[in-house]
């Protein structure tokens, strides 16, 4: 089969002919009909997944099941599935013997998780191996392309939004409009939330009122000049603008980091009126649990949220990569092994 392969740290991408998976013991292989990409992948090219190479990325995976390995009874063949990041835990560690459900605290604490793209081969293929207690089933009428970026872009979003638990009368501002913005903008909005989007960039903001957004503004001067938001949902990994943004934050508010940085950490500033006296909060969000994302897809389903995708075949895989890593892609890159 074809696949997308990291070679090395800060090596380019390759397509290359690889052995198609088989479905171990507790296992399904996925025709893959969609692969949605996550700055995530280009972090993993970076080397800061570890020396996890050769190894293909990707982890927002959604196709159709074409064989199950043995023991599996709760999927079969035909079924559209999706997966994301954690598919597996060991299930015998300290962490495993909590007995908490499958999250993306699994990666961080799991003795021996299974990792989509890290630990086990990613989306980027024609075909894919996956846990089958990873796997959701997809809403009928759900297209692949627009399922692909609910299993990471929509989930981790969506997780957000619930770990904040805004109430009726509260303002959300999602902060930045890119890969994970765009569709936390739209997800709020659905939620029946004031929403504000807070982005730097002029050129996105007739994108971002047309999204859903209530209002559109710079950064945390305007957004306290609006009246404040009691929810800051971080959707990008420059956390400057996160912590400029924190200025418009008003008492008893919480900031929800989504956005990754591995190379800086996250700051508060210790300028105008101290966070402590604010009773505010940071929360460090990531996917939730499979209860979370089946109300992701839900909504998917029901045309309340659509991510803007660029469409690329598994040839075209340097390109993906270069307009990932460089900010070009708007909104979600998305591969298309089988357009069959």
């Amino acid at each position: 089969m074809k696949a997308v392969v990291m070679t090395g740290a800060n090596q380019p991408w390759e397509v290359q002919d690889v052995p198609t998976p088989v479905a171990e013991p507790g296992q399904v292989l996925v025709k893959v009909h969609a692969s949605g990409m996550c700055f995530t992948d280009v972090w993993a090219t970076q080397g800061f997944g570890g020396d996890i190479y050769p190894q293909t990325p990707g982890h927002e995976v959604v196709g159709e099941i074409i064989d199950v390995g043995a023991g599996v009874h709760t999927r079969q063949v035909g079924d559209r599935v999706g997966t994301t990041w954690v598919q597996s835990a060991c299930g015998r560690c300290d962490y495993c013997r909590e007995n908490r459900p499958l999250t993306g605290q699994t990666a961080m604490n799991c003795a021996a998780p299974r990792t989509t793209g890290f630990a086990a081969q990613g989306g980027h293929a024609e075909y894919i191996a996956i846990s089958a207690e990873g796997t959701v089933l997809l809403p009928d009428g759900l297209a692949y392309e627009n399922a692909a970026p609910m299993m990471c872009a929509g989930y981790t979003t969506w997780s957000g939004l619930r770990d904040a638990a805004p109430q009726p009368h509260e303002k959300v501002a999602v902060v930045g409009i890119g890969g994970l913005g765009h569709v936390a903008l739209q997800l709020a909005k659905a939620s029946g939330l004031e929403t504000i989007a807070v982005t730097h960039s002029p050129d996105k903001h007739e994108l971002a009122t047309r999204l859903g957004a209530d209002h559109v503004v710079a950064n945390g001067k305007e957004l306290r000049e609006l009246g404040g938001a009691d929810v800051l949902l971080v959707t990008t990994n420059a956390f400057g603008a996160a912590e400029e943004a924190m200025a418009g934050l008003r008492p008893d508010g919480r900031v929800v980091l989504s956005g990754l940085d591995f190379s800086r950490p996250f700051s508060i500033s210790s300028e105008g009126v101290p966070f402590h006296m604010m009773r505010q909060k940071v929360i460090g969000s990531t996917h939730g649990g499979q209860h979370y994302l089946a109300e992701v897809l839900d909504l998917a389903a029901q045309g309340k949220v659509k991510p803007v995708t660029e469409i690329f075949s598994l040839d075209r895989a340097t390109d993906a990569h270069d307009r990932l890593a460089s900010g070009r892609m708007r909104f979600r890159g998305v591969f298309t092994p089988h357009t069959d």
